[in-house]
């Protein structure tokens, strides 16, 4: 067994070239987005405010999965009759929020381009905390399978501070 030191990873490595490299390489590999902003997830979705939830997907694996951010605030509409003396979001709005990341994630199938997706089902949807102002949302949201190039289900997990709000399972149906 040999102990790598600082002065063999130096040495290891292989000294850089110092002639540039030509621009037309043969790598037509297209670049994946992974991190998209307002701006662009209004491209992909119809929501608007006040009912726009995600502020930002800061990761996205096409096909797979997205994590999107709900930056949750005192001045949003629903918390003025959701408590008065002690606003906490709406369980259903928070499920709504982890459906609007998965939508993200469903409208960029090939197959599914431009196609609005509503919910058919919603599944074992468990709240394990409270979400109130202040709180940072981190929606988490993997595509189970899809079914008849119509159907789709999803698993959600919405989390602050590292601990679980809410998740659950969700399904959506192509309607155009």
């Amino acid at each position: 067994m040999s102990i790598l030191t600082e002065a063999d990873t130096i040495n290891a490595v292989a000294p850089a070239s110092t002639e540039p490299q030509a621009n037309n390489e043969t790598n037509n590999t297209p670049e994946i987005k992974t991190t998209f902003f307002t701006e662009e997830i209004q491209q992909l979705l119809p929501h608007r405010y006040p009912f726009l939830l995600v502020d930002r997907i800061i990761d996205y694996v096409p096909g797979k999965r997205a994590v999107g951010v709900k930056n949750v605030t005192v001045n949003e509409p629903h918390f003025q009759g959701h408590f008065p003396e002690r606003p906490l979001m709406p369980g259903v709005l928070i499920v709504e929020a982890m459906a609007q990341v998965g939508g993200v994630v469903m409208t960029q199938l090939p197959e599914f381009e431009g196609g609005l997706f509503v919910f058919v089902g919603i599944d074992k949807v468990r709240f394990r905390r409270q979400v109130v102002p202040g709180d940072q949302l981190i929606m988490t949201v993997e595509l189970l399978w899809v079914k008849q190039r119509r159907f789709g289900k999803m698993q959600g997990r919405a989390e602050v501070d590292g601990q679980i709000a809410a998740e659950g399972e969700l399904m959506f149906s192509l309607i155009n």
